[in-house]
């Protein structure tokens, strides 16, 4: 595995992170998983407040990156708002709802995966920093 960056994954890897944010998702973790299993380059995990908002934040990315010509593979979970999964092909995103991501901890599953973070990721970042400090 090489601690180099991949640029070309990264941007690809921005226009769901933006997906995801349009319906305000918390905790969003991008891995890069490329080395580690052939399922996928990247997950995605985030979760949402609510049974609901997970299964309103899944339907927004579909629609969102559809508007780009990607459809996902296959869709799981979301109905019941629990654990979404989105099988992009390269790209699978997780998102659950809060206590469910925390009980499964996919980030300890996955502990030897790179973090990556993209434009939109970062900038999401500061911006909930910034929020932080106004609020204190």
């Amino acid at each position: 595995m090489t601690n180099e960056p991949d640029p070309f994954l990264d941007q690809s890897l921005d226009l769901y992170v933006k997906a995801a944010l349009g319906k305000k998702a918390i905790g969003l973790v991008i891995l890069n998983v490329r080395e580690l299993t052939s399922i996928a380059d990247a997950f995605i995990i985030c979760s949402g407040r609510s049974n609901r908002q997970v299964s309103a934040i899944a339907e927004y990315i579909q629609v969102d990156l559809k508007k780009h010509g990607i459809k996902p593979l296959s869709v799981e979970g979301i109905k019941e708002g629990h654990w979404v999964l989105l099988d992009y092909g390269h790209v699978i995103i997780h998102i659950f709802y809060e206590p469910v991501r925390n009980f499964y901890d996919l980030e300890g599953l996955w502990v030897d995966a790179e973090k990556i973070q993209t434009e939109s990721l970062i900038n999401a970042m500061e911006e909930n920093m910034k929020t932080d400090e106004d609020d204190e």
